[in-house]
């Protein structure tokens, strides 16, 4: 992203606890296989090749080492040194990693595999020693503790080695000038678990302020925005989260990225902030943070913080059912988070803004707030349609069908009701529902037509095309909504007529739109009517 910051808009934002849809992802990768392998050819080169290093392959999914796969196994330019890291530890016998790395070996891709245990007694006494400023032969019967606790986990070793400190068995001797410790104490001290019960045991003696600032940045995930922090501290609730923040800074909990954001310096150190909340509180956690950061950010434009705000806000969702008054509000914040999502073709993070948006509305919704739920309902299946969860939307269609007003309101479900046919491999369908849509319109659309009957069509069309030639046509919009709407049904009958009619009847359709358009104006459907 240093080189071409926009590239980073290839991933989509991920949230956690989603559920995967094999055919979303799958469409997904190939797009963003399609867009990488053309990005690396076009920049990289035998005199200059790029290297891309990925950490934590052990979280990634099937998906994800698809695409590695992809650029890794490209024979046809591309020039990478790729390195790729994982915790041996935190992966099992099948993982999609191993497959990785097995199909990588078949197609012939240099591999080396490189094992990286902890530190052997040797260098950690030297570390050790370094760190203490004595010689090793006076460390080295604390490095032999330290080692038989950790077995030279670094960042274990470290952990441990800050509590021993912050507890006072590992003291700084003044009149000796040099660090000391009781061997007996430090041996007899029961090492935790791991280094999450470790960190958490040394977060629990932090300051209110500091312990609640890691709470809420563990909610934010690993990264979180100087503006979260800001819009927070606004809030009486949070007031000291500033305080807290140089505290974490300076125990070394949190750090600042090149970007300017907070960040924790380990994952690890994420989830042991993380687990510091009650599991009974958690949620009410979540939900007070995302009522807060709206109650202070409403009606300001605040970007891409809109995602953050709708996730933490639906992690509380039993909470939301209990609050009537949030309820509109919620599903309104929802609604422009998969607009903002669907926008930009996050389709799988769409759905599920939309599907907290519905979950969060009473019963009585098309009643009471009609217009909502028609944009809302619509919203939905078109994200369900672009995850390829085509049952989903038609059963999400066939409320507004069954629900809308008038048929004004219901035309774009019908018209999404179409497509979706045609992407099924429907054609018939969408034949017969433009159809029946089109009579409803005022149309008159013949169930045969003959190919002479085209025959006098196509040169009258094309004397309809010439008398306008030269003139400002083009420019001349259709201010009609009903006749847009005519145009649009005939230009997916004509595509739905390519594969069950007749050839000639496409040419009859796309001569009823060009004719419609010279005599009522142009729509946006007009200009695929004249290149067809």
């Amino acid at each position: 992203c240093a080189l071409s910051p926009e590239f980073s808009s290839l991933a989509s934002k991920a949230e956690v606890g989603s559920t995967s849809d094999s055919c979303s992802d799958k469409m997904n990768a190939q797009s963003v296989s399609f867009t990488l392998l053309r990005f690396i050819r076009l920049v990289s080169s035998p005199k200059r090749p790029i290297m891309l290093f990925l950490d934590d392959l052990q979280w990634a999914d099937d998906t994800a080492l698809e695409v590695i796969h992809t650029f890794l196994s490209d024979r046809m330019g591309s020039c990478m040194f790729f390195v790729g890291t994982y915790r041996d530890n935190e992966v099992q016998i099948g993982h999609a990693l191993f497959d990785l790395m097995e199909r990588l070996e078949i197609s012939n891709v240099p591999l080396n595999k490189v094992s990286l245990t902890g530190l052997d007694q040797e260098h950690l006494n030297e570390m050790i020693s370094d760190a203490l400023c004595l010689y090793p032969r006076i460390s080295k019967s604390l490095s032999d503790i330290v080692f038989q606790k950790t077995k030279g986990n670094p960042f274990f070793v470290l952990a441990f080695m800050q509590s021993l400190q912050s507890r006072g068995l590992l003291l700084y001797d003044s009149c000796q000038k040099r660090w000391v410790w009781n061997e007996d104490t430090i041996r007899a001290e029961e090492i935790m678990d791991n280094v999450l019960q470790l960190l958490s045991s040394k977060m629990n003696r932090l300051s209110k302020d500091m312990q609640s600032l890691l709470k809420v940045m563990a909610c934010f995930g690993t990264i979180t925005n100087e503006s979260v922090i800001g819009y927070l501290s606004e809030s009486p609730e949070y007031l000291g989260l500033r305080n807290g923040l140089e505290g974490a800074i300076s125990d070394g909990f949190v750090e600042v990225n090149t970007e300017g954001k907070f960040k924790f310096v380990h994952d690890k150190v994420r989830e042991a902030a993380y687990n510091l909340i009650p599991d009974r509180d958690t949620k009410q956690l979540h939900y007070s943070l995302g009522k807060t950061l709206y109650s202070i950010c409403e009606g300001k434009d605040v970007g891409d913080a809109i995602f953050l705000i709708a996730s933490q806000i639906n992690h509380g969702k039993e909470l939301i059912e209990k609050d009537d008054a949030l309820c509109i509000p919620v599903a309104k914040l929802n609604m422009k988070a998969g607009k903002m999502a669907l926008d930009g073709c996050d389709h799988k993070m769409a759905y599920f803004y939309f599907l907290a948006a519905l979950s969060s509305l009473p019963d009585d919704i098309w009643d009471s707030h009609y217009d909502l739920s028609l944009r809302l309902t619509f919203l939905m299946a078109r994200a369900a349609n672009s995850s390829c969860k085509y049952d989903e939307a038609e059963l999400t269609l066939q409320t507004i069908r069954e629900r809308a007003r008038c048929l004004q309101d219901k035309l774009p479900a019908y018209f999404l009701l179409v497509t979706i046919f045609l992407a099924q491999g429907h054609p018939n369908q969408a034949y017969a529902t433009c159809s029946s849509i089109l009579t409803q319109l005022g149309e008159s659309v013949p169930e045969t037509v003959t190919t002479e009957t085209v025959g006098d069509m196509i040169p009258e069309t094309l004397r309809m095309y010439s008398e306008v030639y030269g003139d400002d046509w083009l420019g001349q919009k259709m201010e009609d909504t009903t006749l847009s709407n005519i145009i649009k049904f005939y230009s997916a009958m004509a595509s739905a007529a390519y594969f069950c009619k007749p050839s000639h009847m496409v040419a009859y359709f796309v001569c009823k739109m060009v004719q419609m358009s010279l005599q009522k104006g142009v729509c946006q459907y007009t200009p695929l009517a004249l290149m067809q």
